[in-house]
């Protein structure tokens, strides 16, 4: 396993953000249209008024228009889903936790359905989305506190039922959806930032900005709870106060990006194991570097989703399934070998 020094893990924290910086502009400039990445540069800078560009019409509308909402919406989308990732396994003291199984995707697929099958217009497809993963979310925590104590594993629980539930409505809603619906409806769920434009990202971004901040700023309370509830009292943390609202942000972000993204598998559960292991489980480093590896990564899976089969285009999730996959199972094994290790 790596390890890597205190001293060492702002620098190493930096070093990703730059490369996900330069993940970021390459995408901008890889498409059917390629556009040489010193003035996809040139472009980027005009648009937050440094210097000004001097690059054809033709390629500004390209990334102004089109690349660049779509990578933006990328990166946000990543940061969301890594970094409530490794706030729910912070939160649950569960590796194997990840936004999805507190029922927020499902519910947000199953608004979607409705929208698609029903007919009832596209504009309302990101509203219908949104509201569903909330409802999921927030039945998810009422079951949670059905006995009126508080509990890590109580949320995971009800997330299991929830998701069965909302699986079988889904099934019902494919069962009675026509070939066009379905085709819609099962891109949707794999995920795409086909759709994305500026006018989504005008809310978008605040709204996660604003909940990923809370994340980082909640650090100090996570890595008290990782030693349990008790000793968490004892350390001056409100263990349930620092859940509701981790839990309400992650919700909240989650929420928002599946409503306009779909459904895009392992980011929340493969980045915050492979941050993991590069910065350590410290959750002041473990939550920034979850936001910047998962927005690194997703726009990485969405510019091969865009590149593999083009003029076509893979669904995102399918991209990130078939990479997070084999990684999540290459962690587990190294984590078993370690483990082997340290018994012997």
């Amino acid at each position: 396993m790596i390890r890597i020094a205190d001293s060492a893990r702002a620098p190493v924290t930096a070093g990703l953000l730059v490369a996900t910086v330069f993940v970021a502009l390459c995408s901008l400039a890889l498409g059917p249209l390629q556009i040489p990445l010193n003035r996809t540069i040139e472009i980027v800078l005009g648009l937050i008024g440094i210097g000004q560009s001097s690059v054809p019409a033709y390629e500004q509308a390209t990334i102004e228009v089109i690349r660049l909402p779509r990578v933006l919406t990328a990166l946000v989308a990543g940061a969301a889903l890594a970094g409530g990732g490794a706030v729910l396994q912070g939160l649950t003291r569960n590796p194997l936790v990840e936004p999805a199984l507190i029922g927020i995707s499902s519910g947000a697929a199953l608004g979607a359905a409705l929208v698609i099958v029903w007919g009832l217009g596209s504009l309302l497809l990101p509203m219908a989305a949104f509201g569903g993963g909330l409802l999921s979310a927030l039945a998810v925590f009422a079951l949670a506190r059905a006995d009126g104590r508080p509990s890590a594993v109580a949320p995971l629980l009800g997330g299991v039922a929830i998701n069965a539930l909302t699986a079988a409505l889904l099934g019902r809603m494919i069962y009675a959806a026509d070939d066009q619906q379905l085709r819609t409806l099962t891109f949707w769920m794999f995920g795409s930032l086909a759709r994305t434009d500026w006018a989504a990202l005008q809310w978008l971004v605040p709204v996660v900005a604003v909940c990923c901040v809370m994340m980082v700023r909640e650090h100090r309370s996570l890595d008290a709870l990782a030693l349990g509830d008790q000793v968490a009292g004892h350390l001056g943390v409100d263990g349930q106060r620092v859940r509701n609202r981790l839990l309400g942000a992650t919700v909240l972000a989650v929420g928002a990006v599946v409503a306009y993204t779909g459904v895009i598998a392992f980011v929340g559960l493969v980045v915050p194991h492979v941050v993991r292991l590069l910065l350590g489980a410290h959750h002041r480093f473990l939550i920034p570097g979850s936001l910047i590896v998962g927005a690194g990564l997703t726009v990485l899976a969405d510019t091969l989703a865009r590149m593999v089969v083009a003029p076509a285009e893979l669904p995102i999730g399918v991209v990130t399934s078939l990479v997070g996959a084999p990684v999540f199972i290459a962690l587990l094994w190294l984590r078993r070998r370690e483990q082997a290790g340290d018994d012997a």
